[in-house]
């Protein structure tokens, strides 16, 4: 297994950045990521200081696939995900959209939450399960550099929950070595990340990294062992949702041969919804595969 340990952070998912690491597909890979807040918040009293650092979500890489080039798909399976730090931050930011009802006054918030038990503690009463996530993940485009804000089809701040411990993410490659970014790892999140900020933490995440060549996906794309989901940014989002249920109805024709007609029927009754940040209106369409195997037998 290679390592890749804390240095160069980057704000953009850019061509530009250089390679922090070299491997060849089907490699393992440990990479230490630092959390939302660029290591601002450590201890109950921090505050995130945006004129010190006004960009967030930093990221580590990005890592080189030898052989990837536009066209291609990487296989991200993730293995495991640890806290660095043992221990968690989050804090009450802004009210976009939502604070016309409860209000604009917002306090800082900060919480530190330690981790042990298999919970994260977020006061001495209330223990969260551990559940960790990649929030910000993605391949390179061929056009632009994307800052760690926003999601789009290249992957970016898609923060679903799904993209955990156990399941494999395909990002589109778009440029040679693909140039894999990620970081703003979370311990647990729940759909639509309110108040901006989830379980923070500065992680190690072991991932496995394949490439498909020659297959192309539009958008990224998630499997659990249970499920199989594809994922849509942008608002308003019902348009994230239709795309991102006409991608997961394409994909079931395309790869088991179930007519989109009937896939379109199937959704409607089984199919089920994972939100993101809720105001940039990120998406994961997702249906049981259980029920694309028998649809396709």
């Amino acid at each position: 297994m290679k390592e890749l340990k804390l240095g160069t952070l980057y704000y953009e998912i850019s061509r530009h950045n250089p390679p922090a690491l070299t491997i060849e597909p089907g490699e393992t890979v440990s990479v230490e990521t630092e959390d939302a807040f660029s290591g601002q918040i450590r201890k109950e009293g921090d505050r995130r200081d945006a004129a010190k650092m006004p960009y967030g979500n930093p990221q580590s890489g990005p890592i080189a696939v030898e052989g990837a080039g536009p066209g291609d798909t990487l296989e991200v399976h993730i293995e495991r995900i640890d806290a660095r730090l043992g221990q968690a931050a989050t804090r009450t930011g802004g009210t976009p959209l939502i604070g016309e009802y409860i209000g604009l006054d917002v306090p800082h918030g900060t919480r530190i939450c330690p981790i042990n038990d298999g919970k994260i503690w977020w006061s001495p009463s209330v223990g969260i399960p551990y559940t960790p996530m990649i929030g910000t993940i993605g391949c390179a485009p061929a056009m632009g550099a994307p800052t760690t804000g926003p999601a789009g089809d290249h992957g970016g701040n898609i923060d679903i929950k799904e993209v955990t411990h156990g399941n494999t993410i395909y990002l589109p490659v778009y440029v040679p070595g693909a140039l894999l970014h990620l970081g703003d790892v979370h311990a647990a999140q729940g759909d639509g990340e309110l108040c901006t900020t989830a379980l923070e933490m500065a992680a190690t995440v072991t991932i496995k990294i394949d490439l498909l060549k020659g297959k192309t996906i539009p958008r990224p794309r998630i499997r659990s062992p249970e499920e199989m989901m594809a994922v849509a940014t942008g608002t308003p989002m019902e348009r994230s949702i239709a795309r991102a249920y006409a991608d997961l109805i394409l994909w079931m024709e395309q790869d088991y041969g179930i007519s989109r007609w009937d896939g379109y029927n199937l959704c409607t009754q089984v199919g089920t919804l994972s939100v993101g940040y809720f105001a940039i209106g990120t998406v994961a369409a997702q249906i049981r595969t259980e029920y694309v195997e028998a649809a396709a037998a």
